[in-house]
């Protein structure tokens, strides 16, 4: 008879995201793993397979939470104008409430790991692709609506506005102001009028 696992999968793969966020992949050990997590390597081995396939998971789990957040704040609002706001303060908003600033999971693994590894690579180009999408479709909607002009290169301002997503969450590692941070968004945004 099978044993049955005495800890929750969902809340594992949680903890391993945040620590691998917090530290990185090269500076996260299987040592670490097992005091954060509280499971013993041999449960994470047959649950979860080595490191970088803990790793893959978690950073899955990650891609997929961050792109509901996404979506889910820039559709909160009637205006798509109003939705784009309101993302981008939520992230100034992420300046003063991480107090480890931890940044962005995908920024912080881009920097780290697409050098030497063209599995984690192609991962980050398809997530780059499937958030520029996201914010592509936002726009068009608000051309559709009357809030955009049609004349705007809605491609090339859905690739600007994911760039600015990505920077300013690795602003948000550097200490960089709430206030600065807002002044940036009125500024940046301005781009949509």
């Amino acid at each position: 008879m099978p044993r049955t696992k005495a800890f929750d999968e969902k809340e594992v793969l949680e903890s391993a995201m945040l620590l691998f966020w917090k530290k990185g992949f090269y500076a996260t050990s299987m040592q670490d793993l097992v005091n954060e997590l509280n499971i013993n390597r041999a449960s994470i081995y047959d649950t979860y397979g080595d490191k970088m396939q803990l790793f893959s998971k978690a950073f899955a789990h990650y891609r997929k939470t961050s792109l509901a957040s996404l979506r889910s704040l820039l559709y909160s609002e009637n205006s798509v104008k109003k939705g784009f706001v309101k993302l981008f303060l939520a992230i100034a908003d992420e300046a003063v409430s991480d107090k480890d600033q931890k940044g962005c999971f995908v920024v912080n693994t881009t920097t780290e790991l697409t050098g030497h590894d063209e599995v984690i690579k192609s991962i980050i180009q398809e997530n780059q692709n499937i958030f520029v999408n996201a914010f592509l479709d936002h726009l068009k909607i608000g051309v559709a609506n009357g809030e955009i002009s049609p004349q705007k290169d809605l491609k090339s301002l859905a690739l600007y506005l994911f760039t600015l997503n990505n920077g300013m969450k690795v602003l948000n590692r550097t200490g960089t102001s709430k206030e600065e941070m807002e002044q940036m968004v009125k500024t940046a945004l301005a781009v949509l009028e």
